[in-house]
């Protein structure tokens, strides 16, 4: 029995017996899938969600650990870098198209020199359309709700072009912005509500262009103004009335 036991005949046996064992074992297994489970409290620097192909679609981060910029799956350096926490929503194609963060900035000295709370929706292969954003900036607060129109091109383009003029001398960047821009229209502010950073609260209404043509704007002292514009940004009426045709400042 013992010379049975220790021969090469056995050993082979009961080797391929345990592997026959090991694969069941696994294959059951796969086939119930991970079972749930539920937990009390959890620790984590970032968390992916994604789909069963593994596409993103749900980020919740740290700062450190905040991602570039995803389009259709792909990951692409920040231009800005990411300056606070939160969740970063993706569509079906694993392209960002939203976000809620929260973050602070401070001085050398570690002094808080402002905030920023930010909720925003994108266009689709675009930039952000729908923001809500509140903060400190130095000793200015402000709180604002605003909605802009964004170009029919890929914001790969932006991508690309900014991170080209970010390599030139400085003197050159805003030139070359500018003849970005022209071949890539589109990119304009069209609503703005809140609270300004000067203090007062505003309404500004513009048309495709960006430009305003109704601003209705109650200053830091209570004194309340509303005024209509034409293209080249004269005011065609005003209350309360000043003269016509006067440049808004």
């Amino acid at each position: 029995m013992i010379n049975f036991l220790s021969s090469r005949r056995f050993l082979a046996a009961y080797s391929s017996l345990l592997t026959l064992v090991f694969l069941f074992a696994m294959l059951t297994g796969f086939a119930h899938g991970p079972a749930a489970q539920s937990f009390d409290e959890i620790t984590v620097h970032r968390i992916n969600v994604v789909e069963p192909d593994g596409t993103i679609r749900l980020i919740l981060t740290n700062t450190a650990s905040s991602p570039g910029i995803y389009i259709k799956n792909k990951e692409y350096p920040h231009p800005n870098g990411r300056k606070g926490a939160g969740f970063l929503f993706f569509d079906e194609e694993g392209t960002e198209d939203g976000g809620l963060t929260y973050g602070i900035t401070k001085d050398q000295t570690g002094h808080v020199t402002g905030s920023d709370g930010h909720l925003s929706f994108d266009q689709y292969q675009q930039d952000q359309i729908f923001t809500i954003e509140a903060g400190r900036d130095g000793d200015r607060k402000f709180s604002l709700l605003r909605m802009d129109d964004r170009g029919d091109y890929p914001i790969t383009d932006a991508l690309e072009a900014l991170n080209r003029i970010s390599k030139l001398p400085e003197n050159e960047r805003e030139a070359e912005l500018k003849k970005f821009l022209a071949t890539h229209p589109g990119d304009h502010p069209r609503v703005m509500l809140g609270r300004a950073r000067d203090g007062a609260s505003i309404l500004q209404l513009k048309d495709t262009q960006g430009r305003d043509r109704i601003i209705l704007r109650v200053a830091p002292d209570g004194s309340p103004k509303l005024q209509f514009l034409d293209a080249d940004g004269k005011i065609v009426s005003e209350l309360p009335q000043t003269a016509p045709g006067t440049t808004r400042p």
